[in-house]
């Protein structure tokens, strides 16, 4: 044997005894078994007794006293054939010594893990797809194989788990308290372990090797194996196990790991109980304003786990709202600090909600930063006086900006630099709380008034960049960010982003803008079904009143789509809304010019001579400081003129050149055809109607198509003019809305009465439906 096998190396359960079985029975001569409890006296008589030939197998030869190692070692080092097995780790100088005499005379082998051939060795009626299940539950451990259930190898047998007691109560209270902590699978650093079980690294690295030589360990990981695992904390009750959890949770703490990455440690263990619930509570709560999605999923965590609803209910609120999902009216506030907190949720809500006034309400009652935040609401219903009091209170630097630029409102080229400022400052700060708005939407709004889209565009970009305000300000952003393009007459983008934006659940203040958007899309490609269901979603939100002053501009294409759909009284409670707001801030010129556009642009929709001359002459009595404004004056004293049939072509062109400089293409467009259909002069109307379709860009606005339907009957043109008709617009309506004359389209309608065979209206009206569709009225 003097070049055999004489050390056989492995965990516990590994197959040593096997091994060493194997090589006795191959053994030419005598073998002489020495148990690992044998007297020193009588191992000196055996090896005495050892002839030449005689093979001496120890099993376990790790548990040998010294004086036993010591004889073995002069044994062999005399000739004796003597082959050993032990456990991976060598706890004496006296085992050492054997191991080198052994392996000087021979070779050591290593028994690993079993691959799945093996396993499949083991249990040769089990199907590939068990084998690997059994191999990965038990670690490839042959003992453990031939212990578990193939059905069930993750669930340890009630054998396995009286194996495994007996096991750690050998090993001692350390090994046993960590293998306790390690069956939770929660992944600590040395240091969490050492402090969980209140030990120092030498003595934590020691209970490590006692657990690894038993075979309880993964191989080349200090983790249980799976079925161990289950072994150990089968014999657990639960109060232990979350004592286990807590001590783990309170190890992280102390080490000062942050509150998600105890609470990331936790979950990893499916951990339950009160401990990891707070635990997990408070990785939401460290979430809930910087990324609201994680911490609602903690809150969820922490509900599984044992907490109670009422202890969360706030923070779960805070980051839905910044999800811009509806907010339980009733929360409770047992404490003044929950109080405050759902004074400024509730505020915040409401203004997402558009009700600025209830916005301002619920902000004022409560401390800093409430009354502060309230400055924006306060001006957005025209109630400056209460905003500049206010305005004077505590509150950190980034909101105290947002306040002076919102004071500033009444001018808004002058307060576009203080919204600068102030959307730079709120992308710096940490977010403490849901915002009624950003600086960058407030701003951009502000902006888009004074005629600067450019610097609306770009605060909002920055805003979507640096992601201020959250998820709910997102949408906000993107919503806003659409309504610019379309009124500059960019209608690719807006009508990409609105597609996309309509999946959402919106808040009535962003559903009333993306309305705005779809009715002024709509009113670009005369799609009366389109036009009528963004007034749909429009109308319960103006039925609140939930409109202010920021928001009269965007308000232009919903009040026009009400006039074209015949909502006059709605149209009219709006304006008298808007108005109130207006008399409450001593009619600023910008906003007063910009509401006096709006109810011309109304108006003229409902074809009210009158009323657009009224409109008009209102809007030259303020001295309008902005080039936007100006514009509008001057176009709306030619709509007036144009209205009462009075259509100087040089002085529409001019205006509607203004128009366009002042980034209002479309109105300019309008104007421009509103003027031409409206004049007898044929050079004239071919001159203004050129003009009106530059302006317009349908080729922009329509990929190059006039319309999505086509018909094998009917052209292109005569589909769009055939949509109108069933949509009830007279041939004067029409012909604005294609830029054609009336007569132009009573020459269509005559072709497509013949195309279709149709001798009178109603016959006209029939064919078109089954043509076009019922849902093409």
């Amino acid at each position: 044997m003097s070049e055999q096998v004489r050390v056989i190396v492995g965990v516990d359960g590994s197959g040593r005894s096997h091994r060493l079985r194997q090589l006795a029975a191959h053994h030419d001569g005598p073998v002489h078994t020495i148990p690992p409890t044998i007297t020193t006296d009588d191992l000196a008589r055996l090896l005495d007794d050892a002839d030449d030939g005689t093979l001496v197998a120890v099993d376990d030869v790790h548990l040998l006293e010294p004086a036993p190692l010591r004889l073995l070692t002069t044994a062999a080092a005399n000739g004796v054939d003597v082959v050993a097995t032990r456990r991976p780790s060598l706890p004496s100088p006296e085992l050492a010594a054997l191991d080198a005499a052994l392996c000087a005379r021979g070779t050591l082998e290593w028994l690993g893990p079993l691959d799945e051939t093996a396993v499949a060795a083991l249990l040769p009626r089990v199907d590939h797809t068990t084998i690997s299940a059994v191999r990965t539950a038990t670690g490839g451990l042959p003992a453990l194989v031939m212990a578990v259930s193939p059905e069930r190898p993750a669930s340890a047998t009630p054998a396995l788990v009286a194996r495994v007691q007996r096991t750690l109560t050998l090993l001692g209270p350390e090994a046993t308290r960590l293998a306790r902590l390690l069956a939770l699978g929660i992944e600590l650093p040395d240091d969490a372990r050492c402090h969980a079980l209140d030990v120092d690294r030498a003595r934590l690295a020691e209970a490590m090797h006692r657990l690894r030589d038993a075979g309880l360990l993964a191989e080349d990981a200090d983790h249980l194996i799976p079925v161990i695992a289950h072994a150990v904390l089968a014999e657990l009750a639960p109060a232990e196990i979350r004592a286990r959890y807590a001590d783990a949770a309170n190890a992280l703490r102390a080490l000062g790991s942050g509150a998600v990455a105890v609470a990331d440690t936790l979950a990893a263990a499916d951990a339950r109980g009160a401990e990891a619930a707070t635990a997990y509570v408070a990785a939401a709560d460290t979430l809930r304003f910087t990324a609201p999605a994680m911490a609602v999923r903690w809150y969820e965590h922490a509900l599984n786990a044992g907490a109670d609803l009422d202890s969360l209910a706030l923070g779960r609120a805070e980051a839905a709202a910044m999800l811009g999902e509806p907010i339980d009216p009733d929360l409770r506030a047992d404490t003044p600090h929950q109080r405050h907190r759902r004074a400024l949720l509730m505020g915040a809500s409401a203004a997402h909600d558009g009700r600025q006034d209830r916005a301002a309400q619920a902000l004022l009652t409560t401390d800093s930063p409430g009354q502060v935040l309230a400055v924006a609401s306060l001006v957005a219903t025209g109630d400056i006086d209460t905003a500049r009091d206010v305005a004077k209170h505590d509150a950190p630097p980034s909101l105290r900006l947002l306040a002076d630029a919102a004071l500033a409102l009444p001018e808004p080229a002058d307060a576009l630099p203080a919204f600068i400022e102030a959307a730079e400052a709120a992308e710096r700060a940490d977010p403490e709380y849901v915002l009624p708005d950003t600086p960058h939407a407030i701003g951009a709004l502000a902006a888009v008034t004074a005629g600067d889209a450019a610097t609306a565009e770009h605060l909002l970009e920055r805003a979507l960049h640096t992601k201020t305000g959250g998820p709910v300000a997102d949408t906000r952003h993107r919503i806003l960010l659409s309504w610019i393009q379309l009124r500059t007459g960019r209608y690719e983008p807006a009508i990409a982003e609105s597609r996309r934006l309509s999946q959402l659940q919106l808040g009535g203040r962003e559903r009333l803008l993306l309305a705005a958007v779809t009715a002024g899309l709509a009113r670009r490609t005369g799609d009366i079904a389109q036009l009528r269901a963004a007034w749909h979603q429009a109308e319960p939100v103006l039925a609140r009143r939930a409109v202010d002053l920021l928001h009269i501009e965007p308000l232009e294409e919903l009040l026009v789509a009400a006039a074209r759909l015949k909502q006059h009284d709605r149209t009219t409670t709006t304006l008298a809304h808007l108005r109130a707001i207006l008399d409450r801030c001593g009619h600023p010129p910008t906003w007063a010019v910009t509401l006096g556009w709006v109810r011309c642009q109304v108006a003229v929709a409902a074809e009210d001579a009158e009323a657009t001359a009224t409109a008009a002459r209102d809007m030259s009595g303020h001295d309008a400081p902005g080039r936007r404004q100006r514009a509008q004056q001057a176009a709306a004293r030619r709509w007036a003129d144009v209205m009462a049939g009075i259509v100087e072509a040089d002085t529409v062109l001019t205006t509607a050149a203004d128009l366009a400089v002042a980034e209002l293409p479309w109105e300019a467009s309008r104007l421009a055809g509103g003027a031409a259909i409206r004049t007898s002069e044929p050079a004239t109307t071919r001159r203004l109607l050129e003009r009106a379709r530059e302006l317009a860009d349908l080729d922009a606005l329509t990929g190059g198509e006039t319309t999505a339907a086509r018909t094998g009957t009917l052209s292109e043109r005569e589909v769009d003019v055939a949509r109108m008709v069933l949509a009830g617009r007279t041939h004067r309506e029409i012909g604005a809305q294609l830029y054609v004359s009336p007569k132009t389209v009573e020459h269509h309608v005559a072709r497509i009465r013949t195309k279709l065979g149709a001798t009178s209206r109603a016959e006209l009206l029939a064919a078109l439906r089954d043509e076009l569709g019922d849902d093409q009225a």
